[in-house]
């Protein structure tokens, strides 16, 4: 019996000597991008070309936000319909998943088949500054914002939403307002026997 035991304290002990005189490769270490830089491009690496299409490296105001969904562009692609009405995810199966992604975007580059709402139009931009499209993640009938489960929105997009509606409503580019309930009070106050 205490062969065995020696024998296997010695087997642990060559593989926790082996597995620490691994040496990790640089390779092991260090996350590439994607896309370099032009710093990072050399000739035997060359700088590979982003998509147009997918690539969000440009910025856009909320001015540039503002007019684009005053165009006829916009009204062509959505109609009167909000941005999500017609989006629809990807995913395997035929039950949705509960959460949606993270984010759609990575290295300033959409990096999924089917971005969310928002990340898919480089023109949409959530600021408190810009109510129209705000409004269209508002509930007409209680005033709550939309779930991300309703809207498509990815998780990042719909935090920046969240702050976004907030924000306006300090301001007061968005009112919402209280409601105003009657109340019979004969139920709380007792008559009085004096009067």
């Amino acid at each position: 019996m205490s062969l065995i035991l020696t024998a296997l304290r010695g087997t642990n002990a060559i593989f926790r000597t082996s597995y620490t005189n691994k040496v990790l490769t640089p390779r092991c270490l260090s996350v590439s991008s994607p896309v370099l830089s032009d710093a990072e491009a050399t000739p035997d690496k060359p700088k590979k070309a982003r998509d147009p299409a997918k690539d969000r490296s440009v910025k856009h105001s909320y001015e540039t936000s503002i007019r684009y969904l005053a165009s006829n562009a916009y009204h062509t692609t959505y109609g009167t319909d909000p941005v999500w009405k017609q989006y629809r995810r990807n995913h395997k199966g035929a039950i949705p998943p509960r959460k949606t992604r993270k984010t759609c975007i990575r290295y300033q580059q959409i990096a999924t088949g089917s971005p969310c709402p928002i990340c898919r139009d480089e023109y949409l931009v959530l600021d408190h500054r810009n109510p129209e499209l705000l409004k269209q993640f508002i509930s007409e009938h209680n005033g709550a914002v939309l779930s991300y489960s309703k809207t498509g929105l990815c998780q990042k997009k719909h935090q920046e939403l969240l702050v976004s509606i907030a924000r306006a409503k300090n301001f007061g580019t968005i009112t919402y307002d209280v409601p105003f309930r009657q109340y019979d009070y004969s139920e709380w106050y007792k008559p009085d026997s004096n009067a």
